[in-house]
């Protein structure tokens, strides 16, 4: 039996707990910490409901209950503080992304991993779903000739449940570059083989969604009300948000999320474009495009299977996670991309906030 331990049993990580036990049954749930035991109980997997043991944290969890490998699942704003703890511990780790919300959590998690013993786990299903990898191997093998510039977007369907639900709390999401664009950043880096190094950013707060609070009479038909989503003056998630991207090869790229988008108008993928091709692809559409430049060249499309959480990525998060913790494999999703994705998003709300390019701080010491 291997033995996991869960800091954080929520809804997400108890998905990725199911997926680690459909990869290898061998896999049990025998320790978590979440102060809603009640909740978190429900979650776990029924063949470890009655058995695990709740403990009060981190360090009783590993002194006790001896897991095999460690998940955290808490909220964001959490992530870091348990991910600085669980690196003393040399246990293989998944964790959750955001993996910080500031940047001093995000060094502070590039020193503890510094000289750790273990790998990391980084939550980021979209680098490793079908589409996008189909799309690494075609850009490798010079579908497109070198990348040159880069566009994607994130037309979010679901985007009310950054104000109806916890996520509106700013103070734990850190707004939404950091809850959203950190997987398409990764994404972008992956695909580009190359860190963002500069970032230009704005955003719009307060125009869609306003606090429920300050409706005024007879209220606003292009207006979204919410109870306790914050101000633009006191820290909220935005409405959408964009950025200009230069990556350390020179490439170029754009990217825009948008979070009023609702049923079909959803979108989410990119276009990548070089000399001697374009390669378009996007997850809902479930389709990746390759145009080559040349006269009179076909098109090819490549369609992969549908049905999968997170478009697939899921599985092959939980099965690469499994394989690291046997020691059969290296993480596909290392820390090191964890913190140059967070360090993007960092840059991205800072460049927001600010009017002005900002400078991309660089992972050095992994």
């Amino acid at each position: 039996m291997i033995k996991l331990g869960v800091i954080g049993f929520g809804s997400r990580i108890s998905s990725i707990v199911k997926a680690v036990v459909a990869h290898d049954p061998e896999f049990h749930v025998t320790g978590v910490v979440d102060p809603d035991e009640r909740s978190a109980r429900k979650r776990l997997p029924e063949a470890d409901r009655d058995e695990v043991k709740f403990y009060p944290s981190l360090a009783s969890l590993v002194k006790r209950g001896r897991p095999d490998a460690l998940l955290i699942g808490t909220r964001c704003d959490l992530h870091a503080r348990y991910a600085i703890a669980a690196a003393k511990t040399g246990l293989p780790l998944f964790l959750e992304k955001p993996i910080a919300t500031t940047l001093r959590q995000a060094r502070g998690i590039e020193r503890a991993w510094r000289d750790a013993k273990s790998e990391v786990v980084v939550s980021f299903p979209l680098r490793v779903s079908h589409l996008c990898e189909e799309a690494k191997q075609r850009i490798d093998a010079g579908a497109v000739g070198r990348v040159e510039h880069l566009l994607a977007t994130n037309y979010v369907s679901y985007g009310n449940v950054y104000f109806d639900r916890w996520y509106r709390d700013y103070q734990i999401t850190g707004g939404l570059f950091l809850q959203k664009a950190t997987h398409d950043f990764d994404y972008l880096s992956y695909l580009a083989g190359s860190p963002i190094i500069r970032v230009a950013a704005m955003m719009t707060q307060g125009r869609i969604h306003q606090d429920k609070t300050l409706e005024p009479s007879g209220g606003n038909p292009d207006v979204a009300y919410y109870p306790e989503i914050g101000t633009p003056i006191t820290g909220m998630n935005e409405d959408s948000s964009s950025a200009l991207l230069e990556f350390a090869t020179g490439a170029k790229g754009v990217y825009t999320q948008v979070f009023y988008t609702r049923g079909k108008a959803e979108q989410r993928g990119a276009t990548l474009s070089g000399l001697h091709g374009t390669l378009q692809f996007d997850w809902y559409d479930n389709n990746l495009r390759v145009v080559p430049h040349a006269i009179d060249t076909v098109p090819e499309s490549y369609q992969p299977p549908e049905g999968f959480e997170h478009f697939g990525g899921d599985a092959v998060l939980a099965a690469n996670f499994s394989d690291v913790v046997l020691g059969k494999a290296r993480s596909r999703t290392p820390i090191k991309a964890g913190l140059k994705s967070v360090y993007a998003c960092l840059a991205a709300r800072k460049s927001a906030q600010t009017g002005r390019f900002v400078n991309v701080e660089q992972v050095t010491d992994l």
